[in-house]
C-alpha cells in the first residue's frame, strides 16, 4: 500500500530546505506588501514552484499563476451572481472543473483553479480587490521559488545517468562472459536459464537509462549550472547510442544459445576460438566505461588504459555441420558488437 505513495529515493534535503526557505521568504515579503492579510496563496505558490529541475519550477510556476488567475474570476464571478450562500463552494468546484476541461488544462492545473477559488471563497475575499492582491501575492510566491531553485545550487540529474550507463555496460560485458563460460565448459540447463533471465535484464536497465536520460536532460534547460554539465551529458548520450544496440545483440546471443545449446558444443574446436572472442569483447566493452563525474567535470574524457583484446576480426574457414547456425548466428552479432566497440559501425 504505501508504495502508492511514497518513493523509492528521497529527494535530496537541500531542495526540501529550498521549498522552505522559499515560502518562509515569501511570507514576509507579502506580508511587507499586504500587511493586512496572511500570505497563503504566496507561500502555497513558492512551495509548489520548487521542483526537481529549473523547467519544472517554472511550469509548476506559471501553472499555479494561472489557476489563481482563474479560480480567482470563478469565485469573483459565482459571489457576484449568487452573492455568500452556503452552496457556493460546490458550485465553485462544478465550474472550475468544467473550465478546466474546456481549456483542455491538465488535471493538476484543473485542480489549481479549483483549489483557488475555493481558498477565495472560504477567506471571505469576493471583491476585485482581493482577488487582485492575491494574483499578486501568487506571483511574488512564484517568482521567489523559481529564483531560489535555480541560483541556490540548481538541480542537475546527470550523475545517476552516467552511473546507470556505466552499470548497463558492465552488466553486457558480463553477459558476453557467461557465454563464453557456455561455450567453454558443459552446463546444466538450469545455469543456461539464468543466463538467460540476467540477459533480459539488460532490456529493463536500458529503458531505465532513457527515463534518466529524459530527465538529466530536463534538469539542464534553463539550468544556470547548465553548460557546465551539458557536455557531460552529450557523451553519456553517445555512450548510450553506441550501447544500445549492443545489448540487443547481446540478448539475441543468449537467446540463440539458450534455444540451440548442447554440451558437445564445447568439443567443437571453431566454438573454443569464438568464445575467446566473446571475453575479448567483454574486455574491450568494459575499456568503454567512462570515468565518474567527479572526475569527469573539467577533465577531458577518458578510456580504460588497458590495451584493446580485439586485435582482429575471428573467421571460420569450414562451417560445422550439425552447429553451422548456431555459429554463424553468434558470429554475425559478435561481428556487430565487435563493429560498436571499435567504431567501425555507426
Amino acid at each position: 500500500m504505501t508504495g502508492r505513495f511514497t518513493v523509492s529515493r528521497r529527494a535530496p534535503l537541500l531542495q526540501v530546505g529550498k521549498a522552505a526557505a522559499a515560502a518562509i521568504l515569501t511570507w514576509f515579503v507579502c506580508l511587507w506588501v499586504f500587511p493586512e492579510q496572511l500570505p497563503i496563496f504566496g507561500a502555497i505558490a513558492a512551495l509548489l514552484s520548487v521542483q526537481e529541475s529549473v523547467d519544472q519550477s517554472l511550469t509548476r510556476g506559471i501553472e499555479r499563476v494561472v489557476g489563481v488567475l482563474l479560480g480567482v474570476s470563478v469565485a469573483l464571478g459565482a459571489g457576484a451572481l449568487f452573492g455568500p450562500q452556503t452552496w457556493l463552494f460546490l458550485a465553485a468546484i462544478i465550474v472550475s472543473m468544467a473550465l478546466g476541461w474546456l481549456l483542455r488544462m491538465t488535471n493538476s492545473s484543473t485542480n489549481q483553479i479549483a483549489i483557488s477559488a475555493l481558498l477565495m471563497i472560504a477567506l471571505g475575499g469576493l471583491s476585485l480587490g482581493y482577488g487582485f492582491e492575491r494574483l499578486v501575492e501568487t506571483a511574488i510566491g512564484a517568482g521567489i521559488g523559481i529564483t531560489i531553485n535555480a541560483l541556490v545550487v540548481a538541480p542537475v540529474r546527470t550523475t545517476p545517468v552516467h552511473v546507470a550507463i556505466g552499470d548497463l555496460t558492465r552488466h553486457a560485458a558480463q553477459a558476453l562472459r557467461r557465454l563464453s563460460e557456455a561455450l567453454e565448459e558443459p552446463r546444466e540447463r538450469e545455469w543456461i536459464d539464468r543466463m538467460m533471465r540476467d540477459a533480459r535484464r539488460l532490456q529493463g536497465e536500458r529503458d531505465d537509462v532513457h527515463q534518466l536520460l529524459r530527465s538529466a536532460r530536463e534538469s539542464l534547460r534553463l539550468n544556470p549550472r547548465g553548460p557546465r554539465y551539458r557536455a557531460i551529458l552529450g557523451e553519456d548520450d553517445e555512450m548510450f547510442d553506441r550501447l544500445q544496440p549492443i545489448v540487443t545483440q547481446v540478448v539475441g546471443m543468449t537467446r540463440a544459445l539458450s534455444d540451440n545449446y548442447g554440451k558437445a558444443l564445447v568439443d567443437v574446436p571453431q566454438v573454443r576460438g569464438l568464445a575467446v572472442e566473446l571475453r575479448r569483447a567483454a574486455h574491450d566493452l568494459e575499456r568503454l566505461i567512462r570515468p565518474g563525474i567527479e572526475q569527469h567535470v573539467g577533465t577531458e574524457p577518458q578510456v580504460g588504459t588497458e590495451p584493446p583484446a580485439l586485435t582482429a576480426p575471428y573467421v571460420i574457414a569450414q562451417p560445422h555441420p550439425v552447429y553451422w547456425q548456431l555459429i554463424g548466428s553468434l558470429m554475425e552479432d559478435l561481428r556487430r558488437v565487435r563493429g560498436r566497440i571499435t567504431g567501425d559501425i555507426d
